[in-house]
Order: C-alpha cells, then sequence, then structure tokens
C-alpha cells in the first residue's frame, strides 16, 4: 500500500492533536536519541526534533513518498525506509515514539515486549493507535466491501486490524517495565464539506480497500460507503460533520 501525503494531511490538525496530547506526558529532559516509529508525512517528527533539540531523531516509514515529505518537513531529522514492526535500532533507544502507526500491524503481544527491549535504561515507549475497529467509520468499510459487485476484489484486504484491549496491553506491558500509564481519549472532531468522513476514511483505513480496486469502480464503491456512513454521521444544521475518534495512549517506561 502506498501512501498519499496530501490526502492524509487534508484533516492533519485533528491528525495532529493526538500525536501532540502523546508527546506532552513523555517525562524526559535530555533524550540522546529518539525515534519516531511510522513517522509518516515527518510532521510530528518536526516537532519531536523542535522539543529536544539536543536529540538524534530518526524517522522510520514504509512509505517513500511519505518519507519524501517528512525530509523536506524535518531537515534536521534523518529518515528511513523500513517496516516498523521489524525494525531493529542500531543501540538503545531512549525515546521510542510511535503516532498513529502501530496498529496497522497485528501480532502486538510480541512487538510490544520487542520495542521495550530496544529502549535504553530509563527509556520511553510512547504510542498512539486509533481505537475504531468497532465504529461505524470502520466497520461499515467491511460491510460495504462485502455487498457490492467489488466483493471478489475485496475479500482479503488487510485493512487496519483491531488493537488489543486496554487491560491486555497493561497484562503484555507491567510485568517488563518499570511504570505504565494507558489511557484513553475521545475527540470529537469537527469536519466541514460533502461527506468530510467519507474524505476521512480516505487518507487511512480506506486506503486498503481503494488500492485494490480498478480506477472505474472505486466512485460506485465511494458512493455506497458515503451512503453507508450519512445516516451515522449526519451533517449538522452549521453545515460540518462531528466524528467522534476514539484513541488509545501507552506509556511505558523500562
Amino acid at each position: 500500500m502506498e501512501w498519499d501525503p496530501r490526502q492524509y494531511l487534508r484533516y492533519s490538525d485533528e491528525r495532529l492533536r493526538p500525536g501532540l496530547d502523546l508527546m506532552a506526558r513523555v517525562d524526559l529532559a535530555q533524550p540522546a536519541s529518539i525515534v519516531d516509529l511510522g513517522c509518516g508525512p515527518g510532521n510530528v517528527t518536526a516537532i519531536l526534533a523542535r522539543r529536544w533539540p539536543a536529540a538524534s531523531v530518526l524517522g522510520i516509514d514504509g512509505s517513500a513518498p511519505m518519507l519524501e515529505r517528512a525530509r523536506a518537513a524535518a531537515p534536521t531529522c534523518w529518515f528511513e525506509l523500513g517496516d516498523f514492526s521489524t525494525w531493529t535500532p542500531a543501540a538503545p533507544v531512549d525515546l521510542i515514539y510511535s503516532n498513529a502507526a502501530l496498529h496497522w500491524r497485528g501480532g502486538h503481544a510480541a512487538l510490544f515486549p520487542r520495542l521495550v527491549g530496544q529502549l535504553a535504561p530509563g527509556g520511553v515507549l510512547a504510542v498512539q493507535m486509533p481505537a475504531m475497529h468497532n465504529a461505524p467509520l470502520r466497520r461499515l468499510q467491511q460491510q460495504v466491501a462485502a455487498d457490492g459487485p467489488w466483493a471478489g476484489l475485496l475479500a482479503d484486504v488487510d485493512a487496519a486490524r483491531a488493537i488489543l484491549e486496554p487491560g491486555e496491553y497493561y497484562d503484555i506491558l507491567r510485568p517488563i517495565v518499570a511504570r505504565l500509564d494507558i489511557w484513553e481519549t475521545t475527540y470529537l472532531h469537527v469536519l466541514t464539506g460533502e461527506d468530510a468522513v467519507v474524505q476521512w476514511a480516505m487518507g487511512t483505513s480506506l486506503k486498503p480497500f481503494l488500492d485494490r480496486l480498478p480506477a472505474d469502480m472505486r466512485p460506485d464503491f465511494l458512493a455506497a460507503y458515503a451512503a453507508a456512513l450519512r445516516p451515522e454521521y449526519p451533517r449538522r444544521a452549521d453545515g460540518t460533520t462531528l466524528l467522534p475518534f476514539r484513541r488509545l495512549f501507552i506509556m511505558a517506561t523500562v
């Protein structure tokens, strides 16, 4: 799957806020090494570098177009193309920061301990992930994919997986870290434009479906998805659409 930085950044302010909220809770005075795991277009990577200017900041992402955008956004940082679910640093890291990325990979019972094992003493794993797998935004993608003429093409689409429950992350991490903080926040995003929730989804979770479809089928698929979403996310009297968006935060210190 190849990412489109322009579509992803269409709602850049709304996507940035959880990353800033996560960063604000990181209790490290002077980390020497920071990794932004799943850095995307680098807008958060640049802020990490500004907050800790003495640190070496490395961004890892699996999308070359995203990394091209990231290098322009954060020219003082380093960037590498890589699969963040298998990436391993050359030396232990003070901060592994991951904003809205790890939910794209399964196997969290093994992945999270592996990431903790890459931290230096006193290091922090700071993670934020969407927890929207049961919300209409995500649930209706699978329903529409299964019901139309495109069903055969989309039967095995590898969309963003359901993450674990908060208590499961607690059970996985608590025995191997010194401090652990887990919390959830639901953001009420106020979106503008026609079928705004569809536009939001096109930048992230809907993309694997669209990438699989031939160009002539995409308009009908998007129209069916939009029709299914409208009763769930109606436009308000002022023309805006409200998107409640739940996110899970994990802060683990070794």
